[in-house]
């Protein structure tokens, strides 16, 4: 199978290319990040101020003996400064909210816009696509990846460029104040950028594994939820437990080394730091006592000094959440890189209607290469003629019907609609005409009404009246506390079998299809219901051609024709009295399920 998480692809992205496309994203926010950039310069530039301010202040209160004369005397000294310091405390504030604001703003739209892209991407993707990869794992890349990604946008991507900026300017200042004590201090410079180079390069590593891990988890989840009550019809809990257990495990040991990767980083930095601050205070002194430089340019050091090792351990942090945004770059780049399968022809053609005339001419088709499902199969439906598949399970029934409204393509051969081939029709317009009621009805949450008009603002709740009331929905849909308006539970659980199926009835029908496809609709139904939806079946009989698969006969007999398989091959055709009189494979199917009558 297909895992968007081991795919060897998924590990092909460099980081130039990962950042080019992320920063493609960015593009039309370019002015936003712009007006960012400026505020984030002049808040900084401010903030780089304020140690000096500091040091100006001790050098003014240090020195002589305090006396009342000399107080007042540092008084009028002291105030201009600490009015200069208020004031830039106060703007740097002032420019950080609004470049908060414009950021926030823009990522949120960066992020919104890739959810857009990616969910779009998936919606287009052909039935295969489906059947390869969890839904778990989907619903991974789509949320919580992208959520990665806006933590990098809305954050980290601008105060990277803060933190360095920061860092240059904190050095600059400190070689203005002292040149050589600078040089000292910034003697811890080179292992800073070796312990950076390391650690970067085992928190991708480290984040690769636990976004993995997060998936598999995600993907069990997803799929034994769903299914919990074959879990507890066969009582596997505790199997079912000990698989979620290994995962979890897999899950917790991918975290506890992606968080040892950074428990070793930013202890690193911290001892860098004590190492520059005994430098500052040790050799500093030193000149202090010798008289070459005062307490307040000390005091200022240290002050830079502390400012200097806040942005380092924040890039830290920063490149910590850049690999994971990296990490989660590459599966929502995997996903939207897998190209369908089934595409529109280069010159599609669109039809504003169709008589529903279908004919299947040689097709060969197989899921698996040489595996034939289908081989050779010809045979012709006239407009709003009704057809029914019959045959053993395998025998490629349903597989018909999803090549008629190209799920998949065929390998050989042509299929017509109204005399064109499908595959130059666009997919979106052939399956517009088509309308599908399957055995598995599914229900979105939602109300009875939003179900039937699958939220096509263009059907009036009249129309869905009508459609109801022809197929013999109406009278329990009536019967329920809010009507057309009750509330839809997750899957339509609060509805019965026959329920949903009458109300996939109306939707198919409120959608005014050419073509309807039955595919084994009345299998898990009871008797009482059947009949009221073979009532139905036969209403819609006369609105389109019908092509139906079931294994339950009576829902066929009223049928214009009858085409029975056998491992992929036509081996009979005909209507039911016709079939019975031939007393061929039909003839025993029938046998076999009404022997007892």
């Amino acid at each position: 199978m297909y895992d968007i998480d081991t795919d060897a692809r998924l590990y092909s992205y460099s980081d130039k290319t990962i950042l080019k496309r992320l920063m493609s994203y960015a593009k039309p926010y370019i002015p936003s990040f712009i007006l960012t950039f400026f505020l984030m310069i002049l808040a900084v530039a401010l903030q780089l101020f304020e140690p000096f301010l500091i040091g100006e202040s001790v050098n003014i209160i240090t020195g002589d003996e305090m006396t009342i004369e000399r107080l007042f005397g540092v008084v009028p000294t002291l105030a201009p400064v600490l009015i200069v310091f208020a004031s830039s405390v106060v703007l740097a504030a002032v420019f950080e909210y609004l470049q908060t604001m414009v950021l926030q703003k823009a990522g949120q739209s960066i992020i919104y816009n890739m959810r857009e892209e990616a969910f779009t991407h998936v919606e287009r993707q052909d039935i295969e696509y489906f059947n390869k990869i969890p839904t778990g794992k989907l619903v991974t890349r789509v949320a919580n990846d992208t959520q990665k990604l806006n933590e990098m946008y809305t954050d980290v991507l601008i105060n990277v460029f803060r933190n360095l900026f920061m860092v240059v300017g904190i050095a600059s200042m400190m070689i203005v104040l002292n040149a050589r004590l600078a040089a000292l201090v910034l003697i811890v410079m080179p292992f800073i950028v070796l312990f950076s180079i390391i650690f970067r390069r085992f928190a991708r590593i480290a984040y690769r594994r636990v976004r993995t891990n997060t998936s598999r988890v995600n993907g069990f989840l997803s799929e034994h939820l769903s299914g919990m009550k074959v879990v507890q019809i066969f009582n596997k809990e505790d199997d079912k437990h000990r698989e979620f257990d290994e995962k979890n495990t897999e899950l917790k040991n991918a975290e506890l080394r992606q968080l040892l990767v950074f428990a070793i980083y930013r202890p690193t930095m911290y001892m860098l730091f004590m190492v520059a601050t005994i430098i500052i205070f040790y050799y500093g002194g030193m000149q202090v006592i010798a008289g070459t430089i005062t307490a307040g340019t000390i005091v200022a050091f240290y002050n830079y000094l502390r400012r200097f090792f806040e942005p380092i351990q924040q890039l830290a942090e920063q490149l910590n959440v850049i690999q994971e945004a990296f990490a989660s770059s590459e599966r929502i780049f995997a996903i939207l890189d897998e190209k369908p399968t089934i595409h529109d022809h280069e010159d599609p053609i669109e039809l504003d209607d169709v008589r529903g005339e279908i004919e299947f001419r040689n097709v060969w088709f197989a899921y698996k290469e040489n595996e034939w499902v289908l081989k050779d199969v010809s045979f012709k439906v006239e407009a709003k003629e009704s057809v029914a598949f019959v045959g053993a399970t395998g025998a490629g029934k349903t597989t018909i019907l999803r090549l008629l409204s190209r799920d998949y393509d065929i390998q050989h051969g042509e299929i017509l609609l109204d005399g064109i081939d499908i595959t130059k029709i666009k997919i979106a317009n052939l399956r517009s005409f088509i309308g599908q009621m399957l055995q598995d009805v599914f229900m979105f949450s939602g109300t009875i009404m939003s179900n039937i008009t699958m939220r096509e603002d263009s059907i009036t709740e009249e129309e869905v009246r009508r459609a109801c009331q022809y197929v013999n929905a109406h009278h329990f849909i009536e019967q329920q506390p809010n009507g057309y308006y009750e509330k839809v539970r997750e899957r339509g659980n609060n509805f019965s079998a026959g329920q949903r199926q009458l109300i996939s009835f109306a939707r198919t029908l409120v959608h005014k299809p050419r073509i309807m496809i039955l595919d084994e609709a009345t299998a898990n139904i009871d008797t009482e219901t059947e009949e009221i939806i073979q009532e139905s079946l036969k209403k819609m009989m006369n609105i389109g051609t019908m092509l139906i698969v079931a294994h339950r006969l009576s829902t066929i007999q009223h049928v214009d024709n009858i085409i029975v398989l056998q491992q992929g091959e036509i081996i009979e055709q005909g209507d039911h009295q016709e079939l019975l009189r031939q007393k061929g494979h039909y003839y025993q199917l029938y046998k076999i399920q009404y022997e007892d009558q």
